[in-house]
């Protein structure tokens, strides 16, 4: 199976000896549950799209340090891809940036939350149970980093996950589009260095505190495997 890696950042050089850029990140992720998903690359922030929808079997879509309401010309590309993908059929699984660029793209609304920033790890409350969510679980933790949020959901979605910093933190559109404000493919020490690096924009208390929740468990590969599951049910 073809999976196109929709890539709207990349990783600070002096941060990539920690587990490379995203294009490392999250085939390493999935190749513990999904050895048969091949990963094919493309550099949407620097306006290398797929020459079509037709390119791969599952879209992924990753974090950015962008704000998916910015004026840039790869971002209303990246806006329209989504929508053509949508009327397509083909997966779309968007994780923070691409979860709000789902969000945007199918009429919701993108904005810097009231709470600020959400950093380390965070306790997801299972809303709505999906058949393909197995092993069921009534709540997961994730890893965190974000400021903007999903504050309205795109007409016809289903609500799955919460905290209660992010009331929308994981959302279904049909049964082909998932968005996940968390990041299962980020290591902690990745997440740590990310958080230190920012504390003159995240504050020193949060960050303190971010760095403190990384002593809990994350269940970042039940995530994968629940992405999986949701891909492989349409296209097997």
């Amino acid at each position: 199976m073809k999976i196109g890696l929709l890539e709207c950042d990349h990783v600070r050089v002096e941060l990539l000896p920690i587990a490379g850029d995203y294009r490392k990140m999250f085939p390493a992720l999935f190749s513990k549950v999904a050895p048969h998903w091949q990963f094919e690359f493309f550099d949407v922030c620097n306006g290398h799209f797929p020459t079509s929808v037709d390119a791969c079997d599952v879209y992924i879509c990753t974090g950015s340090k962008s704000s998916v309401y910015d004026d840039d010309e790869w971002i209303k590309e990246l806006k329209t891809f989504v929508r053509e993908i949508s009327q397509s059929g083909k997966i779309y699984i968007g994780v923070c940036f691409g979860h709000q660029i789902l969000g945007e793209a199918l009429g919701g609304e993108v904005k810097k939350s009231d709470v600020d920033w959400c950093v380390g790890v965070h306790s997801f409350e299972i809303l709505k149970l999906q058949n393909w969510m197995r092993p069921a679980l009534s709540s997961f933790n994730l890893l965190m980093m974000c400021q903007d949020q999903v504050l309205k959901l795109p007409a016809d979605s289903v609500l799955l996950a919460q905290t209660p910093d992010c009331p929308h933190g994981m959302f279904q559109v049909g049964e082909t589009m998932l968005g996940i404000q968390a990041h299962p493919e980020f290591p902690k020490a990745y997440d740590k260095a990310l958080m230190e690096l920012r504390v003159e924009r995240i504050g020193e208390r949060k960050v303190e505190m971010g760095v403190m929740s990384l002593e809990l468990p994350t269940e970042e590969i039940q995530m994968a495997q629940w992405i999986v599951n949701f891909a492989d049910r349409r296209i097997s």
